[in-house]
């Protein structure tokens, strides 16, 4: 066995429940290895996130939560939509650098090089290419890894409260990403590009830390909250489904209007407990309906 042949099965290990991988576990990693190109010895970042997003799915089907999938595949598309929409905002901020402040070359920050990962992820899902997953998983990858880029480099970067939305928004993307109906798959560069067109005429630039920002979060979270119920109420269990999943981002996207409910002004220490909050309460939302709804 080859040494990227046995990190393959090793991811596969990780993420797939035991009956999966034993039964069928040479056989993924046999579909991976054909693709991998010559000389490779690490599985790439694209093909784990790839794995980890079957894994995910493979989990529901061997709890009997199959139902599950269609709600993830809507929640993935309100998801990529929402974050397209962001990364297209963004964009203009970066590429109008403000002078008096230090900036990554011609952009006001290494945020560009994520924001413009996501526009390229929503074209490629627009197509429906076969590399649309590892699209929105580089795109991932690259706002995961602004923060400790930033911290190597000493160049600006954005603000924790802009990357982390973008973080829940791209997991939730990744784990549910798949096929849907051409005008399903034009939504997110169509978000896109009306949001950088009202960007243009109405965000600063080069600016995170004015109040445009923290609007242009609270507008996405009441946007795709009122979304997401709308769909809960036509599709039923499927949207209500897309809702629960759908906690975590929402949640991120609304921490300055959290911090203002519970301490009247946001300040960093709160905004970082609600965080914390949001991340261990809104995964549990899924597992705690699912045991209701077996009990009942």
């Amino acid at each position: 066995m080859s040494p990227l042949e046995r990190r393959y099965l090793a991811v596969v290990r990780l993420c797939y429940p035991a009956d999966h991988w034993l039964g069928r576990g040479r056989e993924v990693v046999g579909t991976y290895l054909d693709l991998a190109e010559p000389g490779r010895r690490w599985p790439s970042a694209a093909d784990v996130a790839d794995l980890a997003a079957g894994g995910v799915r493979a989990h529901l089907r061997s709890t009997g939560a199959a139902a599950l999938l269609p709600g993830f595949r809507l929640a993935a598309a309100l998801a990529l939509l929402t974050a397209t929409a962001l990364a297209a905002a963004w964009s203009v901020i970066e590429v109008r650098p403000l002078p008096f402040l230090p900036g990554a070359g011609p952009f006001a920050s290494l945020g560009i090089a994520a924001w413009l990962a996501w526009l390229v992820a929503a074209l490629g899902y627009a197509v429906a290419g076969p590399w649309t997953r590892f699209a929105v998983g580089g795109a991932l990858a690259l706002t995961v890894a602004v923060l400790p880029v930033a911290a190597l480099t000493g160049l600006p970067r954005p603000p924790v409260f802009v990357l982390v939305p973008q973080v829940a928004l791209g997991v939730v993307a990744l784990a549910g990403s798949g096929r849907a109906p051409a005008t399903v798959r034009l939504l997110p560069a169509a978000a896109g590009t009306v949001t950088a067109i009202a960007a243009a005429w109405q965000l600063p630039g080069g600016d995170y830390y004015g109040p445009q920002p923290t609007q242009v979060l609270a507008i996405a979270g009441t946007a795709l909250l009122l979304i997401a119920m709308a769909l809960a109420v036509v599709h039923g269990r499927r949207g209500g489904w897309a809702l629960l999943i759908l906690a975590t981002p929402l949640g991120m996207l609304s921490l300055h209007p959290l911090a203002r409910a519970t301490d009247g002004e946001p300040s960093w220490p709160n905004l970082g407990v609600i965080a914390v909050f949001v991340a261990v309460t809104g995964p549990a939302l899924v597992p705690l309906a699912l045991a209701v709804r077996r009990r009942s």
